[in-house]
């Protein structure tokens, strides 16, 4: 295996060329120990007919021709059965209850098999990144769908952690007095429309 990956044009630079998208993908580096994830696919779609022939393309010449696929039907609303890719077809199948929902399975006759993350299309640049990083990485141990999750709880931490830091320079400007505007409350306390205690009295309940 090699490491692939694509760069990911600004939106001027794509516009200015009749040429197709660069493929967004990222392969683990060479003698990598085996893992659960063989790298990372970041698709601009869920439509497996458009996407799956610059995918093959790309991973022949590394893998061996690439015969079939598989997916979990979870989030892919329509699987073809065959999809023409250059020089040859590729069979796709599925399975819901044996393969990870955010999993690609690719075989190939002549060379094995490999598992890609896949990152889903809506995803934005700075945690698909992320997700390209930590799939690679050679210490690798999550599965598909745990590398999601691990990547939702970093997004989530970092939207806290400036939350706090937005919220502790509103206090300081403020002399240390909560303004109590809904406007300054993070997104648990907008929801149910009150503010959470700064401190517990002695009189508190």
């Amino acid at each position: 295996m090699t490491v692939t990956m694509f760069y990911e044009p600004a939106a001027e630079e794509r516009t200015s060329r009749s040429s197709p998208p660069p493929l967004r993908l990222q392969l683990a580096p060479p003698g990598s120990a085996p893992a659960l994830i063989d790298g990372a696919w970041w698709p601009r779609s869920r439509d497996l007919t458009a996407e799956l022939p610059a995918l093959t393309a790309v991973l022949d010449p590394l893998w061996g021709r690439i015969t079939r696929v598989t997916v979990n039907p979870t989030f892919w609303g329509v699987i073809p059965r065959k999809v023409p890719v250059q020089g040859h077809v590729v069979k796709v199948g599925w399975f819901k209850a044996e393969q990870d929902p955010h999993e690609l399975l690719l075989l190939s006759y002549t060379a094995g098999r490999w598992d890609l993350l896949v990152i889903p299309p809506e995803t934005d640049a700075v945690t698909a990144a992320r997700l390209m990083t930590t799939a690679t990485d050679p210490a690798r141990e999550l599965t598909a769908s745990g590398l999601i999750q691990e990547a939702e709880l970093f997004r989530i931490a970092v939207e806290a952690a400036a939350w706090d830091s937005t919220r502790e320079r509103v206090w300081e400007s403020e002399g240390g007095h909560d303004t109590g505007s809904t406007s300054l409350r993070g997104p648990a306390e907008t929801a149910t429309g009150r503010t959470r205690p700064l401190s517990r009295g002695p009189d508190d309940s």
